[in-house]
């Protein structure tokens, strides 16, 4: 039998709204996942120590600042540093659509979902691109 998917939610930066954040974490769970939700004002480091500490196959930001395009990278880049490269990371919020090419291309972020995405949209990207043992 395999182990569940391990999902880490994260709101870094100073964006205090985590409404999201919320609805997706639980949604997660619901759906069988096991989820680690950081809360908010996380720092980049704070965020891959948590990914690391927790041994989670993703990480998802949720960021409606716009500071999308500082904390995807500067994560991406922890993770690498620590060795983590294989974690996913996957976003959401309020990101443009230039900005989200970009991050993708950058491969700063395997996913970004934008406000309106259904949570089976996200449950079927994770349980597509999580590969578990």
């Amino acid at each position: 039998m395999s182990r569940r998917i391990r999902v880490l939610i994260a709101k870094p930066g100073l964006d205090g709204h985590d409404r999201g954040a919320r609805i997706v974490a639980r949604a997660l769970r619901d759906a069988g996942m096991e989820v680690v939700y950081t809360g908010l004002h996380q720092t980049p480091e704070q965020v891959v120590d948590a990914a690391i500490q927790e041994d989670v196959d993703v990480v998802g930001l949720s960021i409606l600042s716009g500071a999308h395009m500082t904390f995807f990278p500067r994560i991406k880049q922890l993770l690498t540093e620590s060795g983590a490269d294989d974690i996913l990371v996957m976003g959401g919020g309020t990101i443009p659509e230039g900005d989200i090419n970009e991050l993708k291309a950058g491969r700063w972020a395997e996913e970004i979902f934008t406000p309106g995405t259904t949570i089976e949209t996200i449950l079927a990207w994770i349980n597509t691109n999580v590969k578990i043992s």
